[in-house]
């Protein structure tokens, strides 16, 4: 039975919920202040390490996307959160030898990253005839603590996925830009964005930006952000 929480400055429900409330805010502005329509960019709450009574407190407050960054951790809090699997992306490194114990309690990899990952998931979906939406995760800072296709690799790895994997439903792009005070990794992404996405019609999703640099994100074309410490705070 989930938790009832108390409101307090460490991240009790009303906490988190005036959290996301401001975080909204600040999206609507920037979206308005750019010259876009709102309602086009998503809210992703990043769950890693934080207790499911909490991210139910979220859920609760409107939030309809969850970011799992670790397998073990989401096998174990998934089945007390209040939502289903379709509403779990999974966002972070993904081992091909995890695949089999999350791809039942995700809606979506949003971390695909090299064609030996593609691979695999396409063997484990074949052997349960189902399909899955991904996202292409792009390194476009070229960093090597980072995982993703170079950006002039995304073109024929997207292809090849799309041969390759047929069961991977490609729905668009995921990128962590480098920490920097510069626009160029973000005018950067939202390029490729727009050069991967001419006739593909599904290719609608541009996963990018983050608490500390969601509104950048939003004004490079970003339609859906990942938050983790604006709406639960700093992890212990």
């Amino acid at each position: 039975m989930t938790k009832n929480l108390s409101s307090d400055a460490s991240g009790g429900a009303e906490e988190i919920a005036r959290r996301v409330r401001a975080v909204r805010e600040r999206m609507i502005e920037q979206s308005l202040r750019c010259g876009r329509d709102p309602a086009q960019t998503a809210l992703m709450a990043v769950t890693k390490t934080v207790p499911a009574e909490r991210v139910n407190a979220a859920l609760a407050a409107g939030i309809s996307l969850l970011g799992e960054n670790r397998v073990q951790e989401c096998c174990e809090k998934y089945q007390n959160y209040a939502c289903n699997s379709d509403a779990i992306h999974f966002i972070g490194h993904l081992q091909t030898n995890k695949i089999r114990d999350i791809i039942d309690k995700i809606g979506m990899v949003e971390s695909v990253g090299s064609l030996h990952l593609a691979r695999a998931l396409q063997r484990e979906l074949e052997k349960k005839g189902q399909s899955l939406p991904v996202l292409v995760q792009v390194n476009i800072g070229r960093e090597p603590s980072k995982s993703g296709f170079l950006p002039e690799e995304a073109r024929e790895a997207l292809g090849e996925i799309e041969r390759e994997a047929p069961l991977l439903q490609v729905r668009g792009l995921m990128a962590v830009p480098p920490k920097t005070d510069s626009d160029l990794w973000f005018g950067r992404m939202q390029e490729l964005f727009e050069e991967l996405r001419a006739g593909r019609a599904q290719f609608a999703t541009l996963s990018m930006g983050m608490s500390g640099d969601f509104e950048r994100a939003i004004r490079f074309g970003s339609t859906q952000v990942r938050i983790g410490s604006a709406i639960f705070g700093q992890r212990a």
